[in-house]
């Protein structure tokens, strides 16, 4: 009698702890954790966006001011400019189709989207890669607002 009440019991344990053991994985292998995620993604972001957003994140002169032809300058991606400010579905969504398609109306942007160069799993990995480079304190903040 003991022992059928010990095994449920037994099952439980063995299934929190695999649970907790999931989570701290999970944790440990976040993208921009991810030492081949990122360098997977720093190669993307070299070949498709550092042209705009510059090599070392640090986006176009001026681009909190629009230009001549009324548009924004690539703003930086670095702890400077407003990409931690904005959710990873967010961030994912104006990568993959535009800024333009998510703003919508006759709103004007150099942003194109990457919907048909590259793959999801791509434009995940470059976010990654961008994330990485910032501090952990805004690297917390981020993930917190991307839950």
């Amino acid at each position: 009698m003991i022992r059928q009440i010990l095994i449920p019991y037994g099952a439980i344990l063995v299934a929190i702890l695999a649970t907790v053991q999931v989570s701290n994985v999970s944790a440990q292998t976040a993208p921009y954790a991810n030492l081949e995620v990122i360098a997977e993604g720093k190669l993307i972001y070299d070949g498709a966006c550092a042209s705009c957003h510059g090599g070392d994140l640090e986006g176009q002169p001026n681009w909190r001011q629009r230009g001549a032809n009324g548009r924004l300058p690539a703003p930086p991606h670095d702890i400077t400019g407003h990409t931690w400010h904005h959710a990873d579905e967010q961030l994912f969504a104006i990568t993959k189709y535009g800024t333009e398609a998510l703003v919508g109306g006759d709103y004007k942007s150099d942003m194109r989207g990457f919907e048909d160069e590259l793959t999801d799993a791509q434009i995940k990995a470059v976010l990654a890669y961008i994330k990485s480079t910032w501090p952990e304190d805004i690297q917390e903040r981020h993930s917190s607002m991307s839950r």
